[in-house]
């Protein structure tokens, strides 16, 4: 992968002075990358890592493995578009295996998430059936650590 979006990939506050001393270039020269990378597509959002734990409100993450009916002139693609359409769907792969798709799904409860699948999403024509597995706690998100305990792992020295 390309060093400037690796380095925003890990942190994407790092300012463009900062980047261009690690990849040995100028200021202007990354900024004018970052603005084509978004130009293009190849960059499509920013977004900060939220420990979910720490906030007030609850909400459901399910993972939802889908076995579907690929299309004869769209194959996948047309009913991967519709239920990307939906709000509550977060996340969505074209997997290899058993199931098809595999879909990172938000609501307010667990009531919200069933009634989705239920009522939304297995009537979709082509979705042949569903695999609901709910999210108790994360662990580690994007690479970062989510609420454990730093480890000092260095040696201690008594005098």
């Amino acid at each position: 992968m390309d060093e400037l979006l690796d380095i925003l990939r890990k942190n994407a506050r790092t300012s463009t002075k900062d980047i261009a001393k690690m990849i040995r270039s100028t200021p202007a020269e990354v900024a004018a990358r970052i603005e084509e990378y978004e130009r293009v597509g190849t960059i499509r959002g920013y977004r900060a890592l939220v420990n979910e734990d720490h906030l007030k409100e609850d909400r459901v993450t399910a993972v939802i493995e889908v076995k579907v009916q690929p299309e004869k002139e769209g194959g996948f693609d047309r009913i991967a578009k519709r239920i990307s359409a939906f709000d509550e769907v977060v996340n969505m792969y074209l997997m290899s295996g058993k199931y098809d798709l595999l879909l990172f799904v938000e609501g307010k409860t667990l009531r919200a998430v069933a009634s989705f699948v239920s009522e939304r999403l297995s009537t979709i024509d082509g979705v042949l059936s569903t695999g609901t597995h709910f999210m108790l706690k994360t662990y580690k998100l994007d690479g970062v650590l989510m609420d454990m305990d730093k480890v000092d792992d260095r040696l201690q020295v008594s005098p």
